[in-house]
């Protein structure tokens, strides 16, 4: 034992010091990049590590002895230490509005007008015209104003925010009536129940979860209600013996009583979304025509861009929103805003919506193409599915976001299984193995495979590098090295 110990301590000793470390002539050079502290940082990193290694295996890491290795890993480790964490990655999860992945992503008219604002100052809240102090959301409220005929627009940083907002600005204290069967409950805890006690208001129920009845709102309304409210229940369905009331029936009886009607619409669309293959979304613009006053929607789902909340409707009552003061702990920044207008602007031309919007372009892809996309792809790996077995499945995609919960795209989809029983080839590993590329494909599990589906793909030549490289390394791991240099030659001599 005492041996061990005198061995162990040995050991410690032949540590490198940080000192000495520093001097190391490409280790200076690295601290020239990333700068000393974070060197440093990586470096009592590594020898934290290598002390651990000591006192648990009774060994030196390689580094401490091999100066080559020493830089090569610390090379590393600076290198994954500067990595952005909001790299991009290829979803083909099979749901295309992934909330984990972002959401939307945007059109190249988005995309360009976030980078001019981010380069240059920006008439934010300034009136090129009057040449005075302006509103951040007018140039928002005229595109809504066009496309929807709404009398203004306010603009907040999600759809949670907006109802948040709308139920503050227009209830406070009071009584707000709601279906028992829209007390939706979103990702994230966001339950209408919850907002409503933030904003101040009291939740009145009505009617039973699968039916409710336009006496039902009649029979609760009393001198203390502000408003009845709509909740759009677009992540999930109730079907059957069912009833609901229409925003129109309710117009009507919101106008005898003097009370507000009010929306929330979840994901929100601003085109005919059967022309994708999906079913009819109900539409703000609809909505405003059959008589709601205030309509709240999702800017980074349906809509196709970033994440805002918008609350379209009645003048005098976006006024009030505007005025409120949680309105300036929610607005959005200037490229929230950018964004949002060139993605508003894109909307004045529909019939190009399924070339210029990423997400419309996904949906109506030809189950055919996304066929032949699966089959060249087969061919492109076939030389690198070792250990693997591969597939070109059909299979469905979602939406996703909370959008259209029981609708499903036709799809084809890439199937790997690993045919090997080493515990390194196993599902989860390969499912690994594709999300440690430096551009990480993310697939899904299901049935005994990883699937990649297709209709997420949105370069194809970026997509097909993407599996060589992935199945390329798969493979390098688990051949030996000399039948790989064999094969190397080979092709060399061909």
């Amino acid at each position: 034992m005492t041996q061990a110990i005198d061995s162990s301590n040995a050991l410690f000793r032949l540590l490198p010091a940080m000192d000495s470390l520093l001097k190391i002539s490409q280790v200076m050079s690295f601290i020239d990049r990333y700068g000393k502290p974070q060197v440093k940082a990586q470096l009592t990193q590594m020898l934290t590590a290598a002390r651990s290694v000591i006192a648990k295996q009774g060994t030196l890491p390689a580094w401490c002895c091999d100066e080559a290795v020493l830089v090569s890993e610390l090379e590393q480790l600076l290198e994954n230490a500067g990595r952005h964490s909001l790299s991009p990655v290829i979803n083909l999860s099979g749901t295309v509005l992934h909330t984990n992945l972002g959401r939307s992503q945007m059109c190249e008219s988005a995309i360009s007008a976030v980078t001019d604002v981010m380069r240059h100052p920006v008439p934010l809240e300034f009136d090129m015209g009057a040449g005075k102090r302006g509103h951040r959301d007018s140039r928002i409220s005229e595109l809504v104003h066009e496309l929807t005929g709404a009398e203004a627009c306010c603009v907040v940083n999600n759809n949670a925010a907006a109802v948040l907002l709308m139920l503050a600005s227009v209830a406070p204290g009071k009584e707000v009536i709601v279906s028992r069967g829209e007390l939706v409950e979103i990702g994230g805890a966001f339950r209408i129940p919850d907002i409503m006690a933030q904003a101040g208001c009291k939740l009145v129920e009505v009617g039973c979860t699968n039916r409710t009845h336009l006496k039902d709102y009649a029979g609760a309304i009393t001198e203390n209600t502000a408003a009845i409210m709509k909740v759009h229940t677009s992540n999930y369905h109730i079907a059957g013996f069912t009833k609901s009331v229409s925003e129109a029936e309710l117009a009507g009886l919101c106008r005898d009583n003097g009370i507000g009607l009010i929306s929330d619409l979840g994901s929100g669309a601003l085109t005919e979304l059967s022309r994708f293959g999906l079913a009819s979304e109900p539409m703000p613009q609809q909505m405003l025509s059959d008589g709601v006053d205030l309509v709240s929607f999702s800017g980074d789902k349906l809509l196709g861009g970033p994440q805002a909340g918008l609350v379209v409707g009645k003048k005098a009552l976006i006024d009030k929103l505007q005025s409120h003061p949680l309105k300036r702990a929610l607005r959005c920044d200037k490229m929230v805003l950018s964004a949002l207008e060139a993605t508003l602007l894109e909307y004045r031309r529909p019939e190009q919506l399924d070339t210029v919007m990423p997400i419309f372009r996904k949906l109506s892809r030809p189950l055919g193409e996304l066929q032949k996309l699966g089959q060249r792809l087969m061919l492109s790996c076939e030389d690198l599915q070792f250990g693997l077995q591969v597939t070109l499945e059909t299979c469905h995609t979602q939406v996703g976001s909370g959008s259209q919960p029981d609708v499903l795209l036709e799809s084809v989809a890439l199937c790997f299984t690993p045919n090997s029983d080493s515990p390194q080839d196993s599902l989860t590993s390969l499912e690994r193995h594709f999300k440690q590329q430096n551009i990480p494909v993310i697939g899904r599990l299901g049935a005994g495979k990883l699937w990649l589906d297709l209709r997420g793909s949105d370069d194809d030549t970026e997509l097909a590098a993407a599996l060589y490289t992935c199945l390329s390394s798969w493979r390098e791991a688990r051949v030996p090295s000399s039948a790989l240099e064999s094969d190397r030659q080979g092709e060399v001599a061909a």
